[in-house]
């Protein structure tokens, strides 16, 4: 039988996912031809994240919605200028997990496979499309001194 971690393996070299900056692997699947004020109307990825490799606090200028495929679920931070949230992003509706989560535009967001997890595949959908000139790190204390509240997991997104 595959292992977690094998099976995580196999779907990064399958779907030919690579290094993001933020943490884990992904490869962009779509991106709109149509554009707006020289930005494209939509884009679309895979993202692959495992235990030792999350997403890092991060933040992107456009409204994000990730979409869960397969592997565990994911514990995702989300920080406006005034409060934060964690959302369960997986397949477990039942138990409060979502299928889907929305990131809206400026709002700091890091996620993590859930405590003993191995990985999770999802997909990105941003609109407009992502630039990584609109790509923003988080700042460890930046981030805790306005969130004091999520220090211990801003600290293990950043």
């Amino acid at each position: 039988m595959e292992t977690k971690d094998a099976r995580a393996l196999r779907l990064i070299q399958a779907l030919d996912l690579r290094p993001h900056p933020e943490g884990g692997f992904f490869r962009e699947t779509y991106r709109c031809e149509r554009a707006l004020q020289d930005r494209s109307l939509c884009t679309a990825i895979y993202f692959l994240v495992t235990a030792h490799n999350p997403s890092r606090m991060h933040r992107v200028a456009s409204d994000e919605i990730w979409h869960f495929y397969c592997g565990d679920a994911l514990e995702m931070l989300q920080l406006d200028e005034t409060s934060s949230r964690t959302l369960l992003v997986g397949p477990n509706v039942e138990a409060g997990e979502r299928p889907q989560a929305l990131v809206p535009a400026g709002v700091w967001q890091g996620v993590r496979v859930t405590p003993g997890g191995t990985f999770a595949l999802v997909g990105a959908t941003v609109s407009p499309g992502f630039d990584f000139a609109d790509f923003e790190m988080g700042e460890r204390a930046a981030l805790i001194a306005a969130h004091p509240e999520q220090a211990a997991l801003i600290e293990a997104l950043t």
